[in-house]
């Protein structure tokens, strides 16, 4: 009954574009790049993430009726496009098995106690904290000394340790969210203003669990995280998803965040000053500091169940018989939050939509889906399009898919990648993070010029944002890959409408129940953004070698291992 429904809806979608060629800048295309990429729909990306982020879906969470419902529709998209299945058994399905979390709050109870007595607490989940338990029991008890490891950053080439010889074992850490800062002897220290990995709370989490912790505690602030409280509250506040641990593997009976008042607080207790503490982390001297005999105590209770989601994933072949071996590869992640907490805008609304993030980069690759299927372009190399699932949940469907790919790793020709598109207008300019580190960045840079589009740096470097996207994943499995964003320079509007568009998204929809599919949104700033990646794919797939990152390059190492592996 689902296919019937699906392949119609497919039928409606393709029904209502109106395939209206968009307005071209710039200098000459292929042949083949300008008939296709004339024929891009901004009514057929209107019409997938209407469907994608409607309420019935639900908010598409990982396991969920809704995120079912979303990977039998794209599914049924790159069928009715008349792509190949590139899932398991010859299906358009790759399953990615998971365990889903939930902390029980009425079970679970947690506090600070100095000498035997409670000081701070108990806390109120989502107000106070957020987070959960990792060890995939349905109860753990807590009782470790708290200790605070700055920025809790161990960075040999960088010649800084925040840890310098502290036992660690059983310990609650407690850490700040960003990179040491840089100073004015060394302004390009962690990447200056931009976050490397090392500031990223995955990386934090990964390093507490690698060195025996108990638990990892992280200090909000709405400047070190690049987001306020609100989106800490609605992405740890619900169900978490995780791979099942292998038997005997450590994991944190507590990994989440505190306010910054509860931090304050934490610290005076402990007779500490947390601004004072903070200034003293930004210096490679700092060193381990017992927080005054305060411990973390209480239990931690779950509720778990075992599901699977699903990378949805499709393929064009090659037209050379050698070539189309390798691929060029599209993703997008399809999941969001599903329902969860009620919005404080208006509280009969509980569904976390997901509209622009990530229904507009799953409905730009369904187009582009279409389009290079139709187009009859005869691109050299293969072209594999990949949704993928529980992005939300830590990249662990583009981990999985990276881990598993249909061709191997060092035959990906590049990864393009779409996530959370603005549609707030055209754009004069683009931001593709990693791009300018890639042997492919002269093709990059001449595709954009031929489009009218001035590549500009990371608009909030200080984001971390190459860390954040699904591309990550495939960079670490040694595929090029990099994210397409829009710029902030909106056609015939005056240079701050941009960035204040994108900054009242940032503070008052991401990863709220807000981010709703808007009619009056401008569609063809997405058709501006599969114009691009058409181009690059285009490009990437016909090129007379694959790409490389740069020699020194973050991720040259495991790209020249993924490529030596599969000639």
């Amino acid at each position: 009954m689902f296919r019937k429904l699906f392949v119609l809806l497919s039928a409606f979608a393709l029904t209502l574009s109106a395939h209206e060629p968009a307005k071209k800048a710039g200098d000459a295309k292929p042949a083949a790049v300008t008939k296709a990429i004339n024929s891009l729909s901004a009514d057929a990306i209107r019409a997938h993430i209407k469907f994608l982020s409607s309420d019935l879906l639900e908010g598409r969470g990982p396991g969920t009726r809704g995120d079912a419902l979303a990977t039998s529709y794209i599914a049924a998209q790159f069928e009715a496009a008349g792509l190949k299945p590139a899932g398991d058994n010859g299906t358009y399905l790759q399953k990615v098995s998971l365990l889903g979390v939930e902390l029980d709050e009425p079970k679970t109870s947690i506090s600070f106690t100095k000498n035997g007595a409670r000081a701070i607490g108990p806390l109120k989940f989502r107000d106070q904290f957020s987070g959960g338990d990792q060890t995939q029991r349905e109860t753990s008890a807590l009782d470790s000394e708290l200790v605070f490891v700055g920025h809790g950053v161990e960075a040999p080439e960088a010649k800084w340790d925040d840890y310098k010889g502290l036992d660690t074992r059983g310990k609650t850490l407690v850490m700040l969210v960003d990179d040491p800062p840089a100073t004015a002897d060394e302004p390009n220290l962690f990447g200056g203003r931009a976050r490397t990995y090392y500031g990223r709370w995955t990386y934090k989490l990964e390093k507490g669990t690698a060195k025996n912790a108990q638990a990892v505690i992280l200090i909000h602030t709405d400047q070190a995280a690049g987001y306020g409280w609100s989106v800490v509250r609605n992405s740890w506040g619900g169900e978490s998803s995780y791979v099942k641990l292998a038997p005997g593997a450590h994991a944190l009976s507590f990994a989440g965040w505190i306010t910054q008042d509860v931090a304050r607080e934490l610290f005076r207790a402990a007779g500490q000053d947390l601004d004072a503490l903070t200034k003293a982390a930004g210096s490679r001297d700092f060193k381990p500091v017992p927080l005054g005999g305060i411990r973390l105590q209480g239990t931690v209770a779950s509720r778990m169940r075992t599901f699977d989601t699903y990378n949805v994933v499709a393929k064009i072949d090659g037209s050379d018989p050698k070539l189309k071996d390798e691929a060029v590869l599209y993703s997008a992640h399809h999941d969001h939050l599903g329902i969860g907490m009620p919005s404080p805008a208006d509280p009969s609304d509980n569904i976390y939509n997901g509209a622009i993030d990530n229904a507009s980069g799953v409905a730009t690759v369904l187009e582009l889906a279409r389009v290079w299927n139709s187009s009859n372009a005869k691109p050299k190399r293969s072209i594999v399009f990949a949704t993928v699932a529980a992005e939300e949940q830590g990249l662990l469907g583009s981990k999985y898919f990276g881990e598993n790919l249909p061709i191997p790793a060092g035959k990906v020709a590049l990864g393009v990648n779409l996530d959370a598109l603005s549609l707030f207008g055209r754009v004069g300019s683009v931001t593709m993070i990693g791009a300018d580190r890639m042997t492919f960045f002269p093709a990059v840079q001449r595709v954009s010029k031929g489009l009218g589009l001035t590549i500009v740096p990371d608009q909030a470097p200080e984001q971390g944002s190459y860390y954040r996207s699904d591309h990550f994943s495939l960079a670490k499995a040694g595929v090029p890959a990099f994210s397409i964003k829009q710029g902030n320079d909106i056609t015939g509007q005056d240079a701050e409408y941009g960035i204040a568009r994108a900054k009242s998204y940032r503070d008052k929809d991401y990863h709220q129940a807000s981010d709703e599919f808007d009619p009056t949104w401008n569609f063809d700033s997405a058709v501006q953004m599969a114009e691009l990646s058409f181009w690059l794919g285009y490009e990437a797939a016909n090129a007379a070698q694959l790409p490389n990152w740069l020699p020194g390059e973050e991720f040259r190492a495991v790209r020249d291992k993924a490529l030596a592996a599969s000639r």
